[in-house]
């Protein structure tokens, strides 16, 4: 067992970094998403959800293409982007907006 807490430890992507941190922090964007997930829709931005939508996708191919790769990061921003473009589709409903 400490065997493994000592890689972890050591690990280039492990407490002792960024690599860590940095996602740790982050989680608190989706869990604020998820909590105005219960708004109403007319209290949404589109500007702001759209700019988000876009933040994420671009850290998400950040979080897969830097080395060591940050998994971590690329799971925080995968669920913001699914909970960012939920909150988007509710706004453009709620606007009227739709495809015909």
């Amino acid at each position: 067992m400490e065997r493994i807490l000592r890689s972890f430890w050591n690990s280039p992507v492990g407490p002792k970094t960024i690599h860590f941190w940095g996602p740790a922090v982050q989680w608190g964007v989706p869990f604020a998403a998820y909590v105005d997930t219960k708004k109403p829709p007319d209290m949404i931005s589109g500007n702001m959800t759209a700019a988000m939508c876009v933040y994420s996708a671009l850290i998400m191919r950040f979080a897969y293409m830097v080395k060591p790769r940050n998994y971590q990061l690329l799971v925080c921003h995968v669920t913001n982007e699914t909970l960012q473009l939920y909150q988007l589709s509710r706004w453009i409903k709620a606007h009227g907006y739709t495809i015909n």
